[in-house]
C-alpha cells in the first residue's frame, strides 16, 4: 500500500518502507519523556484464553514509550478477574485493569444511573468509555491510544505507527485513525467495510446530493478500523456509541469538533488479521448483521443532525442505489483480488450484500419509529458537571480492587 495518494478530505500518511521502525520507536521514547502515552485494551475475559492476546503482550513487552496500560475487563467472575491481574502481570508498564463487572465499578454505575448518564448497553463502547474516564481521572497523559485484543498479526511497529503522529508535537493532528489491507488465508477480508460502508457512502451521495460528512468518511482507508490514538485534550468532549458504531462515531465526533486539518490516518500495518464475525444471517441482534444495522443508523442520525430530511421513499431509493453500486464494487474486488492471487467467494459476497440492502431500510424504520434514540454514552465533561467527585471516586474503586485481588 505504499503510495502518495491524498484524498484531499484527510491526511493520510503512508508507510513507503524507508524507516527503521527501532528508529520511530527510539524518538517516541524521547518524545514520551515529556508527553506521557498511555495504551487503552478493551478484552473479553475470553480473550485472555485465545491466540492473539498473549502474543500481544509478548509485543507489548518490548515497548518502552507507553507509560500506562489501561485493561478494560469485561465478562469476568471474581476468580477470573484475578487470573486476569496475573494474566497481566508481566507487562513491564505500569498498568491497571479495570474490572467492569466487580461490585466497586457496579456501585459507580448505579451513580451514573441515578444521573441518566450510564451508558445504555454492555460492549465494547461501555468498556472503552469507563477506560477513558479513568486515563482522564489520572490528569497525566498527553495521548492516549487503544487497539483490540484479538489482533493475530500484531506487531510493536504497529502501535508506534499508530501513536506518532498525535505524539509528535510538531505534527497539527489531535486524531489519527489507524488503515491496514484486510487479508489472510488467501482471501479478501473487512466485509463490512467493502460491501456496506463504501457502497453505502456513494449511495448516499447519490441520493442525497453531495455532503461534507461524507466526502469525509470516504477519505478514511478503512473507516472501521478499531485502531486509533488522540490527544487527551480532545477525550472530554468527546461522545462514543455504546452499540456497534463505534468507530463510525468516533470519527464522527471529530468530525463535530476538530478541524479536517487535525485529523489524519496512518498505515500501521502490511497485514492485519483478527477474529472474524460471523455474518448471523438469521439474527439481527449479533453478528455483521447487527453491526451493519448499528453502523447504517449511525450514518443516519449523524446526516439527520446536519439537516438531512430522511422518509420511507428515501429508504428504498438507498436501498436500491446500495445494491446496484455493491454488485459492482464486488465486481472490482475479484478483480483486484485476482491480479495479487487472492479469492473471493462472489456468491457469499453476492449473499451478504443481500442481506446489508435489507438491512438498510430495517435500520431506517427503526430510525424513523424511535428519532429520539440516543445510544451516545454522555461524554465525561457532563459527567464531571452532574458529579465532580466520581472520576475521583472510580479511580479509587479501580485502585482497591487491584489491592484486594492483586
Amino acid at each position: 500500500m505504499a503510495d502518495f495518494h491524498q484524498s484531499g478530505s484527510v491526511a493520510t500518511l503512508h508507510n513507503l518502507r524507508t524507516l527503521d521502525p527501532a528508529a520511530m520507536a527510539r524518538e517516541l521514547e524521547t518524545i514520551a519523556v515529556t508527553r506521557k502515552i498511555v495504551l487503552i485494551l478493551p478484552s473479553l475475559y475470553s480473550e485472555l484464553e485465545g491466540e492473539a492476546l498473549p502474543a500481544i503482550l509478548d509485543e507489548l513487552s518490548k515497548v518502552r514509550f507507553i507509560s500506562r496500560i489501561i485493561i478494560g475487563l469485561d465478562r469476568a467472575d471474581a476468580q477470573q478477574y484475578r487470573d486476569a491481574k496475573a494474566f497481566f502481570a508481566r507487562l513491564p508498564q505500569e498498568h491497571m485493569v479495570l474490572w467492569n463487572d466487580g461490585p466497586r465499578l457496579t456501585a459507580i454505575d448505579e451513580r451514573l444511573k441515578a444521573l441518566n448518564l450510564s451508558p445504555q448497553e454492555p460492549g465494547k463502547g461501555r468498556n472503552v468509555w469507563f477506560c477513558m474516564g479513568y486515563a482522564l481521572a489520572q490528569g497525566d497523559s498527553a495521548v492516549i491510544a487503544l487497539h483490540d485484543c484479538d489482533i493475530l498479526t500484531y506487531d510493536a511497529a504497529l502501535l508506534a505507527r499508530l501513536v506518532y503522529p498525535v505524539a509528535n508535537p510538531n505534527f497539527p493532528y489531535q486524531l489519527c485513525k489507524g488503515f491496514y489491507p484486510r487479508i489472510a488465508d488467501g482471501k479478501l477480508n473487512g466485509r463490512v467495510s467493502r460491501l456496506l460502508v463504501s457502497p453505502m457512502l456513494l449511495a448516499l451521495k447519490k441520493v442525497i446530493g453531495d455532503h461534507d460528512y461524507l466526502d469525509y468518511l470516504r477519505g478514511f482507508r478503512y473507516p472501521l478500523a478499531g485502531e486509533f490514538a488522540m490527544r487527551t485534550g480532545i477525550l472530554p468532549d468527546m461522545r462514543i456509541p455504546s452499540d456497534w458504531g463505534l468507530e463510525i462515531g468516533v470519527l464522527s465526533e471529530a468530525w463535530r469538533n476538530l478541524s479536517p486539518k487535525a485529523v489524519c490516518q496512518a498505515e500501521i500495518s502490511d497485514r492485519y488479521d483478527h477474529k472474524h464475525q460471523p455474518v448471523s444471517e438469521d439474527d439481527k441482534t449479533t453478528g455483521l448483521s447487527r453491526m451493519s444495522i448499528d453502523i447504517c443508523k449511525a450514518l443516519y442520525r449523524k446526516l439527520a443532525a446536519d439537516g438531512t430530511v430522511f422518509t420511507p421513499n428515501l429508504f428504498r431509493s438507498l436501498k436500491a442505489t446500495y445494491y446496484r453500486t455493491a454488485l459492482d464494487m464486488i465486481e472490482i474486488y475479484a478483480h483486484d483480488a485476482a491480479m495479487n492471487g487472492l479469492s473471493v467467494d462472489r456468491h457469499r459476497e453476492e449473499a451478504t450484500v443481500e442481506l446489508f440492502a435489507s438491512n438498510i431500510v430495517e435500520a431506517g424504520q427503526i430510525f424513523l419509529e424511535n428519532p429520539m434514540e440516543t445510544p451516545f454514552i454522555p461524554n465525561w465533561s457532563r459527567v464531571y458537571s452532574a458529579d465532580p467527585d466520581l472520576m475521583r471516586d472510580m479511580a479509587a474503586a479501580i485502585r482497591e480492587d487491584n489491592a484486594e485481588f492483586g
